[in-house]
Formats: structure tokens, sequence, C-alpha cells
């Protein structure tokens, strides 16, 4: 016999891969609810589905991901055996770009799609930062104008008010990265030799909600530490360009009005002083009637100047200062609507002269003033903001950049109370399909985190109020016997097609306290119980595990249980699902 011990297997640990979560049935259900709400507006817009590989050739991805100092730049990579590489796709947009290039020739233009799906970063995690998370995204593709970049903000904002998110609870804010090249451009960073630089610089700024002034100072110098004590390379900007770069990024980001200026645009923009000139017109038009010129208004169509070219509408004559408190609060919408618009131009105007003639600067905010021009007469306004601090981080955006913002608040990991913030964003990204084709191919899109959705969904009490109910339970008295098998099965599948949920036990039968600890641990609120004796009787005992639960707690002894069977009682087993149905609408009712 050998002298050598014989060594048990090791056990194999059970564990997750750092970044990556399981999800439970109440989590995958919260997302289908919450993505069919999604889909609801997409289809609305005129939007169809299509779906592409979690795997691309990695040069097809392309390098366009924040984190380009992990070895793997972002991805997940593998060799195939005709030594190609490829990489789990890291957003749904650069497959986009590949699957438009390959159909190019069968896809009509502009193309309006969107997707569902799982996306991988091969990035460090951490508190609420996942390497693997879902997203869904909306593209418009062959459509060069700004309208699709309003209208795909625009739609953003459907989307927060399908899912419940009331107005003001959340805002789509708004910039253009034309607007921050003319910075860089502004400070020496313009041309192709800058290139990866002014991207450094972007993407320093990009954090600036999460590191705050000082991580992004380090950010644009040398670099910066994190906690953990890894290092990010910074832009390497000199002192004297990273002053200039903070002075015009702090001038622009001043959306405040010098006193004159705001009281001009008070003074103009008060419902008071609408009134007033909507007033004057009634009164030399004609008597026009107010339900007419409520409708008027109502269609968004009007400017300042449009009351002057008033027409003559039929109907008797209203003076303002007598109207209903709808038509006033109207008037006070549309002046806070006005107001905006006037704020935006001022904003504008100011940015022209900080960022001097360069081109691309110039050309954003004029790309900026006609989107929120659509975006006003379209009634979204009080939705859609402009934003200097969007950013976006990815290489690809070329032009108009937008995110989805929650604004209410919330307690974080740390115990303290912050915004919700960022739940999605987008942008124009017109060099995308290029790299396949060679030619311009313009294309938009906005991308929403759909696990960060959700968490906000929850804390607004917008999502999973209604719990699916688990199963009704048949229990197995015989398992020996098949002809109470298919006995059992019957009563299963006559439950089912009433439409309830069931399932018969599929455990050891021979222990009927565990079919009864197992009904417990499901939250099963019916189990149907029929041995012998009940067959022979042609009955079925129904118990009732939520009522039998509050009974049982007022009883002492297991023979007190037994001899009360509590929330048990019987019925003819051809009235079985009738039964069942009364019993699941009083629980339901409460």
């Amino acid at each position: 016999m050998s002298d050598k011990k014989k060594t048990k297997p090791q056990k194999l640990k059970a564990r997750l891969p750092r970044g990556f979560a399981d999800r439970s049935p109440s989590d995958i259900r919260a997302t289908d609810e919450m993505v069919a709400r999604i889909r609801t507006v997409f289809e609305r817009y005129g939007f169809d589905p299509v779906e592409t590989p979690a795997f691309e050739y990695t040069d097809a991805l392309g390098k366009f991901l924040p984190d380009q100092d992990r070895p793997n730049e972002g991805v997940f990579s593998l060799q195939d055996d005709d030594e190609q590489w490829m990489s789990l796709r890291y957003d749904l947009t650069a497959p986009l770009a590949r699957h438009v290039a390959q159909n190019i020739n069968e896809i009509a233009l502009p193309y309006r799609t969107y997707r569902q799906g799982w996306v991988f970063r091969n990035e460090k995690p951490g508190p609420g930062r996942f390497r693997q998370f879902m997203q869904f995204d909306a593209d418009s593709v062959g459509a060069p104008g700004v309208q699709a970049d309003a209208e795909m903000a625009m739609m953003m904002a459907d989307t927060m008010e399908a899912l419940g998110i009331k107005r003001g609870d959340y805002v789509i804010r708004v910039n253009n990265r034309k607007v921050l090249d003319g910075v860089m451009e502004a400070i020496g960073l313009g041309g192709e030799e800058n290139a990866g630089k002014r991207l450094t610089v972007l993407r320093a700024i990009d954090k600036l909600d999460r590191l705050g002034i000082e991580g992004v100072r380090q950010l644009l110098g040398d670099g910066r530490k994190d906690e953990s004590g890894d290092f990010t390379p910074g832009a390497g900007l000199s002192e004297r360009d990273r002053r200039i770069l903070e002075a015009t990024l702090k001038a622009i980001s001043d959306t405040s009005t010098d006193e004159q200026t705001d009281n001009q645009i008070k003074e103009q923009f008060s419902p008071e002083t609408i009134a007033e000139v909507v007033e004057r017109q009634l009164r030399s038009a004609g008597d026009p009637d107010l339900e007419t010129l409520e409708a008027y208004l109502r269609s968004d169509e009007m400017t300042l100047r449009d009351h002057v070219r008033f027409g003559k509408p039929k109907g008797g004559y209203v003076d303002v200062r007598f109207a209903p408190p709808s038509f006033l609060t109207l008037l006070g919408s549309m002046a806070s609507r006005r107001g905006k618009v006037a704020r935006y131009v001022f904003y504008l105007a100011n940015w022209r002269k900080l960022i001097g003639e360069t081109k691309s600067g110039q050309s954003g905010i004029s790309e900026l003033e006609a989107m929120f021009s659509i975006i006003g007469r379209a009634g979204y306004l009080d939705r859609i903001e402009l934003s200097p601090n969007v950013v976006r981080g990815l290489e690809y955006y070329t032009g108009p950049v937008y995110e989805a913002e929650l604004l209410f608040d919330v307690t974080n990991e740390k115990g303290e109370t912050v915004q919700f913030g960022s739940v999605g964003g987008g942008g124009r990204y017109d060099g995308l399909v290029k790299r396949f084709t060679g030619q311009d191919v313009p294309a938009t899109g906005f991308s929403i985190g759909v696990s960060r959705l959700i968490t906000a969904l929850k804390n607004l009490g917008k999502l999973g109020t209604d719990a699916m109910v688990a199963p009704v339970l048949v229990t197995v008295m015989d398992g020996n016997d098949t002809e109470m098998l298919g006995r059992y099965q019957k009563f299963t599948q006559d439950l089912r097609a009433a439409g309830i949920r069931a399932e018969m036990y599929q455990g050891n039968w021979k222990k009927f306290g565990n079919q009864l600890r197992y009904a417990d641990r499901r939250g099963c609120p019916v189990a149907i119980i029929q041995g012998s004796n009940e067959r022979e009787k042609g009955i079925v005992q129904i118990k009732d595990m939520i009522e039998g639960r509050k009974e049982a707690a007022a009883i002492g002894s297991n023979e007190e249980y037994r001899a009360a069977r509590p929330g048990q009682f019987e019925v003819d087993q051809d009235e079985l699902v009738e039964a069942v149905q009364k019993l699941l609408a009083a629980q339901r009712a409460g």
C-alpha cells in the first residue's frame, strides 16, 4: 500500500468575475417592463429594430474608448482560429456602423433603427461600475441636418416621460463638440497633429462632475493617481495653456446674464407684457374670440411678431384681463419659452466672442442656434436645455452631443445626498461609417444605460411595483403511481390553460412537509393537495398559503396545527380552476 496520503480533490470555488453580476427574476422583469415602454416611444417615432452580434472583428470596432491607458484598450478580445482578432462590443454604435456599411446598398437611407443588448468594457470595476451592462440605442443614419439631432433630444425627453419621470425631475442637456473643438483651436490645439491631445483634454473635461475641478486640472497636466493608486496619464498641457483653457471654459459655462440684459429679457417676455400686446391686438383685430386665440397660441408657431400680424378670427371679444386661469397660464408658459430663447441667443453670442473666428467653433454655435429654433417651435424648451458642460467621452462624436440627466436626490454609497445624474446620452458621429465606405454617411443617435435607469425608476417607485405572482403549486402525494402523476399534471395544465401560473412539484415527494416548505420559500399563493382519500371522494384540498401563514402564527402546537389545517378548504375537483381563480382574486383585493 502506498505511504502517500490520498489527497481529496479540491472543491472549485464558486465566484463571480470582478465587475460582473447575476440578475434576479425581479431585475429581469423590471428590465422587460422598462424596455417595452422605451420601445413604444421609438416605434412611434418610426424607428425599426435591428440586432448585431456581441462579437465584432476588433478593427471594425475601432479605438474609441476613453480608457486607452489599459493594455487591451478597454475591450475583451480573443484570437480566432484564422488568427483574426475579435472583441466583445463595447457599445452598440460601432457595430451599427459596420452593419450599415456592409448593407449600404440594401438599406434605405435615412436608416432609423433601435437596438437593445449587452455591452462589455475591460475597465477597472468599482461601486456601480460594471464590465457588462445593457444599453438601448436609437440612431438615424444618413440624416445630415440638425433637425435629426433635435428630434433625438426630443425623443429622449418623450422616453423619460413614458417611463413615468415627470417634468422637473429630468432634463435633456445639449452641447456641440465643434464648440469645444473651437475652444481647443483658440488655445493652439487645432490640427491633426493635436488630435490625440484634444481628445485627452475633452475626456478630462467630461469627468468634471465626478472628479471636480482639481481632478480635471491634474488630467489636463501630467496625470492623476486615484484612491487605489492607479495612474491615468494627462494631456500634458503647459501651465499657461491650462489657465487659458480653464478661464475660457469657465466663461462659456457662465450662463448668467448681465443685469441690464436680464431686466430687458424679463420686461420683454413677462406674461404681463405679452398679455398687453395680445390685448391691444385683440381690440384692433375685430373682436376675435378667446378659444381661437388659445388654439393659435397652443400651436406654438408664434413669435412676438406674430402678435402684431394676428388676423381677424371669428367670434366675440374677450378682454384678456378677465380671461380664465388656463389662458393666463398659457401666456406665462409662452413668456417663459420666449425668455429662454432670448437667454440662449445671449449665451451663444457670448460664446462667439470667446471662441473667436475658429471655423469649427462658429459652425457648432450655428448648429446649436438651429437646433434650439426647432426645439422651441416643437414646444420642448421646458425639457431640453443648452449646457456647455456636456462633452461625452467617446472619440467618434463630431457635432451636437446630448445627455439625459435626472434631477431628483438620492443617497449615494457614502450616505451623501446627491442628484441622480446621467442615465443616457449620445450625439452626432458623421465619420464612423465612412471608415468602411470612404463616403460621407452622416449619423446621430443616443444610448440609454438600462441598468442605471432601472435603479432610478425603482427609486421613484415607477418600476416593479406590480410583482409577478408566484405559481400555484400542485403537490404530489404518490409519486410512484403514474396514474396519480397524470392526474396531478392534468390539474396543472387546466390551471395554465386558464392563464394561471402553476407548477407540479418536481422534487422528492416522499416528505410532504418539504413540499409546503418549498411553496413557502417560493411565495406560492396556493397549494393543491389530493391524496387517495380525496381522489375517492372526487375532491381536492386547496390551501391558501397567505391566509394559512397568518392563522398558523396564532397556533401554539404541531397537534393544533394539524387539526386546524389553517387556510385550507376542499372543493369538487371539477371546480378546481374556478375556486383557485376566486381565491387569487380575493388575495389581490387584500
